[in-house]
């Protein structure tokens, strides 16, 4: 019944990177391809190190420790992605908003 469980969690840890990956095949920007396939990264590793730990359960600590690990690299390292590449004008320092009026002119609203 423990390998039973063990296999499953691993198998679904495997179908997690597969489709993951699955999403890079689809025209979309880069940010959502990243964005997509570290959530599929981040469960798949989940799964497969859950699944270890019915394998191993002498080896409990290491386990959780690593499962936390991936929980939090894998969140911090999207973001530190996503601030890196991302553009001055797409900071929240000065929000501003254009609206247009029904001529089709533009003006800023603060």
């Amino acid at each position: 019944m423990i390998e039973l469980a063990s296999s499953f969690y691993l198998a679904v840890g495997v179908l997690f990177w597969l489709l993951g990956t699955r999403t890079l095949l689809k025209v979309r920007p880069v940010l959502v391809h990243l964005h997509y396939l570290s959530i599929a990264d981040t469960l798949g590793s989940l799964s497969i190190v859950f699944g270890l730990l019915f394998l191993r359960p002498k080896e409990w600590p290491l386990l959780v420790l690593a499962m936390i690990s991936l929980a939090l690299w894998n969140t911090l390292l999207g973001y530190v992605i996503a601030y890196g590449v991302s553009d001055d004008r797409y900071q929240m320092t000065d929000i501003s908003y254009q609206v247009s009026d029904e001529r089709g002119q533009t003006r800023d609203d603060k």
